[in-house]
């Protein structure tokens, strides 16, 4: 039971009278004429007032003389006549323009219930649909109250006897509607009210000495008692969605609310119970207080009267008297057009305007009473920014009274609307820090932290030591979950020194690169750290690797390089129980990794020889950093049994092919390291043969000189020459080697031999023994060479003077042909023929069939084609030279046109050394070199 007496008291309403409108003479049909200036300032209405109700626009009145008025929003006051005697009840529908009324039209006890349809006229006065006697049965009673349904389907009728008459089907209707009685009792029936529920209807019944209801939506009407407590008439009411349509009993001890089936909660407020009306949410009762009389500020100045009937209007949700005041002598309350209308027996009618919220919510705010104005505004459904107003206004208030665990609640339920800011600022105070915990641990839960507020948070958790608190903040289920920044948190708890969390945090949110930093730069745990890149998705443990494997190296160099080996071959992370073991792995490029070996030769050798063997088609990188490695071994090694296996490496690695591309690049590195083997080995792949013949001769190497000459003579002949060169310059015995040079000159014919006499002639110690087989067979094979010239020029001559003759006897005798046989089918000769001077004869068809023109002899063709093109090119030449001459005489410039002509290819090609000997010839056996080449190039030409 609420205490009333704990209530407060407010003025919400605003109280005038109701003015007579403009233009009106002031005074209602059938009212007494106003007496004095000011009496015609205020409506009046017509004297007699027996019953009141509202709706659909209109205030409706019903008076002793029978007739029923209509007060419109203009105040323009209408009416006609219902009833010969009087009008007893009135129910105006909110829903249709239907008004249902009871009253009389005769002497004694006979009422008559009428239906009007107020939107149909008959004769200017509103149609009136259906008329029947209210009375049950043949016993006069008299009507104590009414209530008609919305849907108009259901009308209900009290008794001063005690019963209740339903009407079910449409009231408008006596075809349709089936009247009977549905409650016989001992009390008089002071209150009826239809409530709907879904598709259940009930009736509310009450009388002075209890309170039941009824479904009537069903068969047999069951009914349930409720309470035995009842009220009088007028002193009930149905609540509205917010009460949740209960039905309310205002007795003269307490105000009962009821359910259908079950009595709710009752409130104790005090006085004769008049008048229960229903309104937005309020609930208003006019009652009659003769123990005490309200404040000065609510009551009248005639202090005369004890019998005062006092207006209070309540609201049930809130527990406050939102208004007031002392009427004199209460006719009704309605509630039309937004406002309350009290009616008097003065005729007068005083209007109750219900103030603005915000007008309510400053009388609040001005008397500090925040929690009423909060549930005031919840209940008059002010939107989110009005509510965080008032909260932040509150929050405000605690804050200067000194209770701030109350304010940063209240600053709370502002989160989302004011800006957090404004409530950091109050409590960065470190006195303060729980409360200010407290707001940012909501701000986030609501996810509207950014990164500023999630590190002030962690460093209030930190410098509260909360761990719990700090855990539970950052041991989130799920991603969806979390309501922070992640990185931002990351990087508070590791300044703060948390590791373990800012891992956990790091890793359960994929922040890998914050995780590494931390194993690494912070708890050094580089084990672990290498463990969770192996467990990352290839992308992710490359990029990691690149950026930290040289850290990881220097401190575990075994395990680094087994997981770089997995990650450049076919790499899949390590989850344990988890993975398609079967589904093919990626691999990264090898070459990048090499720089992170730079201070581990021993596990840059394994890893470049496991990628070597185990995947061939690795970047080329890796073979030229293995070879400069093997290198680099092979050339500190002492131990010749170890370097002799480091030799053999390297040639091996040589010899693979890899090399073939990058040829300049191995043979720098081979020349770096003075790996003589390397360098002819690239050399010779290289086709590079006088480099390799300079080599030998730099190192004195005879016999490797001749072999260099036989292996590649055929390749490059000038190797003899220039071998036969070198061994004349050398003043020790060469006899041997320049005899196997000349034999091979000899037999290629390779140089002339005035210049082999030229080119021995600078060796002190080759003697004529060392050229006499030489030139005696060169000796001889010219004398040979000379007798067969002249057997040939003498051969030539006789030919000439032979042909000759020939052509003297052709041009003046007579040839006679005497061939009988075809030359070309060796078959006797006939008719017609081709003959020949030069002596051939055949048939005119094979002759026809064979030759290629009529004027030549198909036999002596080839051979005369090969003398003709003989003349021809001879010719060219001829014309050439003559040219060449002719421009070199007319140039003024004879230089540059040798040099066109060098251009252009005519002369020979001149062969070139492109490996300048190094410098640790001697400088006669440069200049010497440098002859010989000279005198080649001279020859060719």
């Amino acid at each position: 039971m609420a205490a009333y007496l704990q209530w407060r008291r407010f003025v919400f309403f605003d109280k005038e009278l109701v003015k007579e409108p403009q233009g009106s003479d002031g005074a209602a049909p059938g009212a007494a004429p106003a007496s004095g200036p000011a009496a015609s300032k205020f409506l009046c209405l017509p004297p007699g007032i027996t019953v009141c109700d509202s709706g659909r626009g209109s205030l409706v009145f019903g008076d002793m003389e029978g007739q029923i008025w209509f007060l419109s929003r203009s105040l323009q006051l209408t009416g006609f006549q219902a009833y010969k005697l009087r009008v007893t009840h009135l129910y105006q529908l909110k829903q249709h323009n239907i008004l249902a009324s009871v009253g009389e039209d005769e002497e004694g006890i006979n009422p008559l219930v009428k239906i009007w349809n107020l939107e149909k006229r008959d004769g200017g006065n509103p149609l009136c649909t259906r008329i029947f006697p209210a009375i049950p049965g043949t016993e006069p009673t008299v009507v104590s109250c009414l209530t008609v349904h919305e849907n108009l389907n259901f009308m209900a009728i009290g008794f001063t006897d005690g019963s209740v008459t339903l009407n079910k089907g449409d009231i408008t209707r006596d075809r349709h509607s089936k009247t009977q009685i549905l409650h016989k009792g001992n009390y008089p029936v002071t209150g009826l009210a239809f409530r709907q529920a879904g598709k259940t209807t009930h009736l509310f019944v009450v009388t002075t000495e209890n309170v039941q209801s009824y479904i009537v939506s069903g068969k047999d009407y069951p009914r349930v008692e409720l309470d035995t407590h009842g009220c009088g008439l007028r002193c009930s009411a149905l609540s509205d969605p917010s009460q949740d349509l209960q039905f309310i009993v205002a007795g003269d001890e307490c105000v009962y609310l009821y359910q259908p089936d079950e009595r709710g909660p009752c409130f104790a407020f005090e006085g004769h119970k008049l008048i229960a009306h229903w309104f937005r949410g309020y609930l208003v009762i006019v009652s009659r207080d003769r123990k005490v009389s309200p404040k000065s500020e609510f009551t009248s100045r005639d202090s005369q009267s004890s019998d005062k009937q006092i207006l209070n209007v309540y609201d049930l949700c809130n527990k406050f008297i939102a208004y007031s005041a002392v009427f004199e002598d209460v006719v009704d309350v309605l509630a039309e057009w937004g406002s309350l209308y009290v009616l008097t027996r003065d005729g007068r009618v005083h209007a109750l305007q219900e103030k603005d919220t915000q007008t309510k919510l400053e009388m609040l705010f001005k008397k500090n009473l925040f929690e009423m104005a909060i549930n005031l505004a919840k209940s008059q459904h002010l939107d989110s920014d009005g509510l965080a107003q008032i909260f932040m206004q509150y929050g405000d208030h605690l804050y200067s009274k000194g209770n701030h665990d109350g304010a940063v609640q209240q600053y709370i339920r502002t989160i989302g609307k004011l800006e957090p800011s404004y409530v950091i600022r109050k409590f960065l105070d470190a006195q303060r820090i729980h409360n200010l915990t407290a707001y940012l641990q909501t701000l986030h839960r609501q996810s509207l932290a950014n990164a500023d507020h999630t590190t002030l948070l962690l460093n209030c958790y930190t410098k509260l030591k909360d761990s719990s608190k700090l855990e539970e903040f950052i041991k989130t289920k799920s991603e969806s979950e979390v309501h922070f920044d992640v990185e931002t948190a990351i990087k508070v708890l590791r300044q703060a020194g948390y590791y373990s969390h800012a891992l956990y945090l790091a890793e359960n949110h994929a922040h890998h690169e914050w995780y590494l930093k931390i194993q690494l730069e912070d708890i050094k745990n580089y084990q672990e750290a290498l463990q969770y890149i192996g467990k990352l998705p290839f992308e992710q443990a490359e990029s990691n690797m690149k950026r930290y494997g040289k850290i990881l190296m220097h401190h575990i160099p075994e395990q680094t390089t087994q997981l770089l080996k997995g990650l450049c071959t076919d790499y899949r992370p390590s989850l344990e129980g988890r993975g398609d073991k079967e589904a093919p792995g990626c691999r990264a490029n090898s070459e990048e990794f090499i720089p992170i070996f730079a201070n581990n030769p021993r596990e840059l050798k394994a890893f470049l020889e496991h990628m070597s063997e185990v995947q061939p088609d690795s970047p080329q990188g890796i073979y030229d950093t293995l070879l400069e490695l093997r290198l680099q071994n092979w050339a500190h090694e002492k131990d010749p049994q170890v370097k002799e296996k480091l030799h053999a490496e390297a040639i091996s690695l040589l010899k693979s092919g890899r090399f073939c591309n990058v040829f300049d690049k191995a043979l720098v590195l081979c020349q770096m390291h003075d790996f003589q083997d390397g360098v002819l080995y690239l050399y010779e792949q290289g086709k590079l043969f006088q480099q390799i013949m300079h080599y030998h001769m730099q190192h004195e190497q005879y016999r490797q000189v001749i072999a260099v000459c036989e292996r590649h003579g055929e390749q490059e002949p000038s190797l003899w020459e220039q071998a036969l060169s070198y061994f004349a310059r050398k003043e020790e015995d060469c006899k041997e080697y320049m005899a196997a040079v000349l034999k091979h000159i000899e037999n290629k014919n390779l140089m002339p031999p005035l210049l082999v006499v030229q080119t021995l002639a600078h060796n002190s110690t080759a003697t004529l023994s060392v050229i006499r087989d030489y030139l005696v067979q060169k000796l001889q094979k010219q004398s040979q060479q000379i007798a067969q010239d002249e057997l040939r020029v003498r051969r030539y001559r006789e030919e000439t003077t032979r042909i000759r003759q020939e052509i003297q006897e052709l041009k003046a005798s007579p040839k006679i042909f005497q061939k009988t046989k075809c030359s070309i089918c060796n078959s006797a000769l006939e008719l017609p023929s081709v003959h020949f001077l030069c002596g051939h004869s055949f048939h005119q068809h094979c002759f026809e069939s064979y030759s290629e023109s009529d004027a030549d002899c198909p036999t002596c063709l080839p051979e005369n084609r090969k003398v003709m093109d003989m003349i021809r090119a001879q010719e060219q030449k001829r014309d050439l030279h003559d040219q060449f001459q002719h421009q070199l005489k007319c140039s003024n410039d004879s230089f540059s046109v040798i040099a066109d002509y060098f251009g252009r290819g005519v002369f020979n090609k001149l062969t070139l050394l492109t490996d300048p000997p190094t410098a640790r010839l001697t400088a006669g056996l440069e200049a010497g070199l440098q002859r010989d080449l000279l005198m080649h190039s001279r020859r060719g030409t």
